[in-house]
């Protein structure tokens, strides 16, 4: 049969030892590290570089650095399945794909970097990327603008001589505190053959005059780096253009198809997490004459809960299966990414009720990972914006087939 749900032995290995460091390395640690994250002082900094530095070390000498990458970066060089292997492991805890430099937005950078940038591009700013002496980010999103549209965007690039002027407004800019470059994507274009040519992408120093981080945004789980940013009259050499003109859109779409599966693989692990810490809760917690695992209603939340992860964990394999094989994805991952998203929020969100009140205090890890869960489902495209994809997939297929079988992931069954 060629349908094998197993890993080789290599990738086995792979996985157990990202589970050894997460486990004996990095949760240990959590409780300090986000302590000193947390922090605004510059002791808290230090203590968090140190921290850092120290945990990627040790994933460095477990062999265990920069697992998406190819060998010839120092990388491990392995596929989107093998991936999907590693992150579940890896995301068990929030500092796992950081200690392993597999983190977002640097990732998906990495990955642009590596296919759409000129040789003297990769070596200013993908080298040190990958060496994890650096940070980056990606800096698209729009607040007068849908952030899932990228046709509408208004900050605009015109070429003077050999500089590019560029004048904008972005925001929720995830890691641009820090970072040592931006990918910026802005208009360049005025009337394109169609939409999705009007814009580039290019490559920004930072800090660089021009470039203003006017706050952190705010949110719902507090302030995590996603930052408000004013872009007046920045001055770009000619050369920082990446991809070609006209690129932008395409480029972006190459980058966030992947991008939106990582993240699901990451969300794996937290819906591992919520559904153990559930059961876990369901057979030590007795109420009303027997065990909370004993109760129709809690076995419901639990089946419930455990069908979705199952169905996450296979659409999450098979999406990462093609775009290994070099096939069509787009339906796929949406379907992925959609799916996912809202079954982290519905499984994290039982778990919170098996424990009652103390799930929803912050002796728990709960509350956070609900926090945090509901971004997912607009993050990299929004839940509608997912089903319009996945609908338009399945009316072509019918159109063109007489049947909707190739957009439900063009199985052999």
């Amino acid at each position: 049969m060629a349908i094998d749900y197993t890993f080789t032995p290599e990738i086995e290995a792979v996985r157990h030892r990202v589970r050894e460091l997460v486990e004996t390395e990095i949760k240990p640690a959590e409780d300090e590290l986000r302590q000193a994250a947390t922090g605004d002082g510059r002791a808290d900094r230090r203590a968090l570089v140190t921290m850092i530095a120290t945990l990627r070390g040790r994933a460095r000498d477990a062999g265990l650095w920069l697992p998406h990458m190819p060998v010839e970066w120092g990388g491990m060089g392995l596929g989107p399945t093998a991936m999907a292997a590693v992150s579940a492991e890896a995301a068990k805890s929030s500092f796992g794909p950081f200690v392993m430099n597999c983190q977002a937005p640097d990732e998906g950078n990495q990955h642009t970097l590596l296919h759409w940038a000129t040789d003297e591009q990769k070596e200013k700013y993908l080298r040190p990327l990958c060496e994890g002496r650096i940070r980056s980010c990606f800096a698209m999103t729009e607040p007068e603008v849908a952030g899932s549209d990228p046709t509408l965007i208004q900050t605009r690039a015109v070429l003077e001589g050999d500089e590019w002027v560029i004048n904008g407004h972005k925001w929720f800019i995830s890691g641009a505190r820090r970072a040592g470059f931006a990918i910026l994507i802005a208009r360049t274009e005025d009337n394109p053959e169609i939409p999705q040519a009007a814009n580039s992408a290019f490559l920004v120093d930072l800090p660089s005059d021009g470039w203003e981080i006017v706050r952190d945004v705010e949110t719902m789980s507090g302030s995590h780096n996603h930052c408000e940013i004013l872009i007046t009259d920045l001055r770009l050499p000619a050369s920082n253009i990446i991809g070609g003109r006209g690129q932008g859109h395409l480029l972006g779409q190459a980058r966030l198809g992947p991008a939106r599966l990582a993240h699901c693989m990451r969300w794996i692990a937290q819906c591992e997490t919520a559904l153990d810490m559930m059961v876990d809760r369901a057979l030590s917690r007795y109420a009303h004459g027997s065990l909370l695992a004993d109760k129709q209603g809690i076995q419901w939340m639990i089946a419930d809960s455990t069908m979705e992860l199952y169905q996450a964990k296979l659409m999450v394999l098979h999406a990462a299966y093609r775009i290994e094989s070099g096939l069509s994805f787009k339906a796929e991952v949406s379907m992925a990414k959609h799916f996912v998203a809202n079954s982290l929020w519905r499984i994290v969100d039982r778990a919170i009720q098996v424990h009652g009140a103390l799930g929803y205090s912050t002796d728990t890890p709960l509350a956070e990972m609900l926090k945090q869960a509901r971004w997912s489902r607009f993050a990299d495209g929004a839940d509608e914006v997912h089903q319009w994809t996945i609908a338009r997939s399945a009316l072509a297929a019918y159109k063109e087939d007489g049947s909707t079988r190739r957009a439900t992931g063009d199985l052999p069954l």
